[in-house]
């Protein structure tokens, strides 16, 4: 009698690199996966591969120098990160700007948090088929740049803050101009939400994916929508407020799931939280300066003083000229600001210089992609798209 011999044999694990080249990570993330059939067993995030030095280049950088750099660390909502870092310059130096100043800076961070969720939603969507829904985002997200460019005069690194105020003020009939695009906001997220939110494939996609407990939220300190949706309330707005966000009203945004569909679902809703704060600002918004007081030797002078007046360009001079300008008291601060990702802070430690002796950042993202390798495991690879997605993970700010 013959005997049959068994040819199966069995499969090992495999190592897959998920990024960087992949387009779900948009060219700066990796991911090293040990797989297991289509099951991740082991997931291991690398970052690196867009670190620029941004806290280093702070020593060399006046205060104000400095602005510039913070753009681009969050290239999705640079203006949250000037107003950041502005906020900590000024804590440091005991001053405080003029209330519509406040109330500018409110309704650009609010802006920028539209512009950034509205664009998470639709890279989320493209990543896992859904075109159609980034379309949408993107026709309003350049609405509200063509808002920046018309008060800052560019559309992305705006550079818009300046310690002590901003650099300049918004135009006549800028709140005209908001309103209209703020009219658009329903609009958009109803179409978004008919094609996704009872969609099956959707549902299928997002629902009981890359879950994320209450307790483990707390646990690696994440923030922003990743937090709201597993339960935490904690809006920094709301709990610790600044630049005046305690005179507007809004809800925060809390969900009790933590997968992938209820941080889409925070986000659509805190856009119609912003757009609420934005209309409260334009009709309540103050007269008044937008600088703290000319004298003032951390502020520049406007710059018809600087071209027609010798005092203007002396002035001008005196502050900007290297061992001269804002030398604040030798100290630290540190202000936490609620940016669309989550809590955004610039911890400044001052000698007495120029410049800063050091910057470091407290990056959301940075914080937030701590705990994929946790919420990634046992999941299937076509999920990973879909986790990543709804993490929006900013590379510049992730390794700055």
């Amino acid at each position: 009698m013959m005997q049959l011999t068994d040819h199966r044999s069995e499969t090992g694990k495999m190592i897959l690199n998920f990024g960087p080249s992949h387009p779900a990570t948009h060219g700066t993330l990796r991911v090293i996966m040990e797989l297991d059939g289509e099951t991740v067993v082991k997931s291991t995030p690398e970052i690196g591969y867009l670190h620029s030095g941004f806290e280093k280049l702070g020593e060399d950088l006046d205060f104000n120098q400095y602005i510039t750099i913070t753009d681009r660390m969050n290239y999705l909502s640079p203006l949250c990160n000037n107003v950041a870092y502005a906020l900590s310059a000024e804590k440091l130096m005991e001053i405080e700007v003029p209330r519509r100043a406040q109330y500018i800076r409110v309704l650009m961070c609010e802006l920028s948090r539209i512009a950034d969720h509205i664009l998470s939603i639709g890279m989320q969507a493209v990543d896992i088929g859904a075109f159609t829904v980034f379309l949408y985002g993107f026709r309003l997200r350049e609405e509200i740049y063509d808002l920046f460019e018309i008060a800052t005069g560019t559309r992305l690194t705006t550079s818009y803050t300046r310690v002590g105020g901003l650099m300049r003020d918004i135009p006549e009939d800028f709140d005209k101009a908001v309103v209209r695009v703020l009219d658009q906001v329903d609009e958009v997220l109803n179409d978004i939400e008919t094609l996704l939110n009872k969609n099956r494939i959707w549902h299928n996609r997002t629902k009981d994916v890359g879950v994320i407990s209450k307790e483990d939220a707390i646990s690696y300190g994440l923030s922003g929508p990743m937090a709201r949706a597993s339960g935490i309330d904690w809006d920094i707005r709301v709990k610790e407020p600044y630049s005046s966000y305690s005179d507007f009203d809004f809800d925060v945004i809390i969900a009790l799931n933590g997968d992938v569909f209820d941080r889409y679902l925070v986000r659509t809703e805190e856009i119609r939280q912003s757009e609420k704060i934005c209309r409260q600002v334009i009709n309540d918004m103050p007269s008044g300066d937008i600088n703290i007081d000319p004298d003032h030797k951390f502020n520049l002078p406007p710059k018809e003083e600087v071209y027609n007046s010798i005092e203007g360009l002396i002035h001008h001079f005196e502050i900007t000229m290297p061992n001269r300008g804002m030398e604040p008291p030798a100290g630290e601060s540190y202000v936490p600001t609620e940016s669309p990702n989550g809590e955004l802070g610039y911890y400044i430690v001052s000698n007495g210089g120029r410049t800063p002796y050091r910057v470091r950042t407290r990056p959301p993202s940075f914080i937030n992609y701590s705990i994929l390798s946790q919420i990634m495991d046992g999941q299937m690879l076509s999920d990973a798209v879909a986790i990543l997605g709804s993490m929006n993970i900013i590379a510049g700010e992730l390794d700055r």
